[in-house]
């Protein structure tokens, strides 16, 4: 798993990749009650928006921590947003991306990376 400074969270497979936001993100969301996943077939490209995220506190953009094309959206979440909660780095992914450019994926954080990024915020 690799993770983003906008705490997203990436796990690639062959050259799927499943796309999440981090428990930490989760947690400083608090109660997620409405998600928007991208659509099947959209492309998307790294650092844009791809999906939306709302909590009792605020609305966030999720950015897509590498480019492709979605090959599958997360639709259980639009009736179970709280799964964001309950599994942000499992069943509470948002979109699963077709990599165009797997080079992209060297620039993200792996997991004791991202712990000391945590440790400086």
């Amino acid at each position: 798993m690799k993770f983003t400074k906008d705490h997203e969270w990436v796990s690639l497979d062959g050259d799927i990749a499943t796309v999440g936001i981090s428990k930490h993100a989760a947690d400083a969301l608090g109660d997620v009650v409405f998600v928007e996943v991208p659509e099947v077939g959209k492309t998307v490209a790294k650092g844009a928006s791809f999906a939306v995220v709302e909590s009792v506190k605020a609305a966030s953009d999720v950015y897509a921590p590498v480019s492709g094309e979605v090959v599958e959206s997360n639709d259980a979440l639009s009736t179970a947003p709280e799964t964001v909660n309950a599994a942000p780095e499992g069943d509470g992914w948002f979109a699963k991306i077709k990599v165009s450019d797997a080079a992209e994926l060297d620039a993200l954080m792996d997991q004791a990376a991202y712990d000391a990024f945590l440790a400086t915020l």
